[in-house]
C-alpha cells in the first residue's frame, strides 16, 4: 500500500476568543504570547518539524495580525540589520521562512468542521492535518509526530486522545474503542459533548488530527449537532462507514491554552523549560511565599 505524504497542515484560527475578552477584542487569541511566541507559533513548530511544508491559516474578522505575524517584516528586518542584532534577525526571519502559508477565511463562526471545510479547495484530494492553535501539547516527540508514526503504519485518519474525567466528557467529542494496543484504538463510534452516563468511554479527542480528503464529503453531509454547528466528530462518524480511523492516546503535558487557567499552567511550564528564562523563573517561584 502506498502512503501518501501528509505535507499540509489546517490551523482552524477564526473564533472569537471571547474567554480572554477584554484582551482578545482587538487581538486575536492565537496572537497571545505563550512565553515568547504567539501560540499560533507553537503549532505551526509542530507541524513543520513533521516535514509539513503548506500551512492554511482559516481565518476570519480582526485575525490580520496573523498574517502580518508570519509575513516577512522588512522596515523590521532593515532596522535589526542596522543595529546589528544579527541573532534576532536571524529568528525573525525563520518565521516567514518555516513554510508556505496561506490563508482562507471563515465568513461565520459554524464550528471546527465548518472551518476544516473551508480549506477544501487550499488541501485537495490528499490527506492533510488539522492542529488547533490552543491545545499546547508539551513533549518530545511532538503529538504530531507520534500521531504520524501512526499514519505511516497504517494509512488511516488518526484522531488524538486523552483520558478525561468522566465529568469531564461533556466538554469533548468522544469515542468507542477496540484496543489495539496501550494507548492506540481502533475507532469503533464517536459522540459529540456526551452526558457522562451516556458516554462510550472517557476516551476524548483533543485538538490533534490527520485525515483522509474523504473528510469533505462527510462534512457536505452533515447538519447542525451539538451547539448549533458544524461538528468535525460528526463527519467522522459518517467517515467510519467507510474508512478506518485510529485514535491514539497522546502521551505530553497537555494545556488548554484557550482558557485562562490553561494559559497560565502552560506559561509557567514552558517558561520553566526555557533554557534562558528557566533557572531564574524556577528561582523567583521557589521564594514566593504561598
Amino acid at each position: 500500500m502506498s502512503i501518501k505524504p501528509i505535507r499540509k497542515a489546517v490551523l482552524p484560527a477564526a473564533g472569537l476568543g471571547t474567554r480572554f475578552l477584554p484582551a482578545t477584542k482587538a487581538s486575536p487569541k492565537e496572537m497571545l504570547p505563550l512565553v515568547d511566541k504567539p501560540l499560533i507559533q507553537y503549532v505551526v513548530e509542530e507541524a513543520v518539524a513533521c516535514g509539513i511544508t503548506d500551512i492554511i491559516i482559516v481565518t476570519g474578522r480582526g485575525k490580520r495580525a496573523i498574517e502580518d505575524h508570519f509575513d516577512v517584516a522588512f522596515e523590521l528586518e532593515v532596522l535589526l540589520r542596522d543595529k546589528g542584532k544579527d541573532d534576532i534577525l536571524k529568528e525573525v526571519r525563520a518565521i516567514s521562512d518555516m513554510a508556505n502559508f496561506s490563508y482562507v477565511r471563515q465568513p461565520e463562526a459554524l464550528g471546527l468542521g465548518h472551518a476544516v471545510n473551508c480549506a477544501r479547495n487550499l488541501v485537495g484530494d490528499e490527506p492533510f492535518a488539522v492542529l488547533l492553535a490552543d491545545d499546547i501539547i508539551h513533549h518530545v516527540p511532538t503529538a504530531l509526530e507520534q500521531m504520524m508514526a501512526v499514519y505511516r503504519e497504517t494509512g488511516s485518519s488518526v484522531i488524538g486522545l486523552q483520558q478525561v474525567p468522566l465529568a469531564e466528557v461533556i466538554k469533548y467529542g468522544v469515542i468507542l474503542p477496540e484496543t489495539i494496543s496501550a494507548g492506540l484504538h481502533r475507532v469503533v463510534d464517536m459522540v459529540e459533548k456526551p452526558r457522562p452516563a451516556d458516554a462510550p468511554s472517557n476516551l476524548s479527542v483533543i485538538g490533534r488530527y490527520i485525515l483522509q480528503p474523504a473528510i469533505f464529503d462527510c462534512l457536505d453531509r452533515i447538519s447542525a449537532g451539538a451547539g448549533g454547528e458544524l461538528q468535525l466528530t460528526d463527519a467522522l462518524k459518517r467517515l467510519l462507514k467507510t474508512h478506518q480511523i485510529h485514535g491514539l492516546e497522546l502521551v505530553g503535558d497537555r494545556y488548554d491554552a484557550g482558557s485562562k487557567i490553561g494559559f497560565l499552567k502552560a506559561t509557567v511550564a514552558l517558561a520553566l523549560d526555557s533554557p534562558e528564562l528557566g533557572p531564574e523563573f524556577r528561582s523567583y517561584l521557589k521564594g514566593l511565599d504561598i
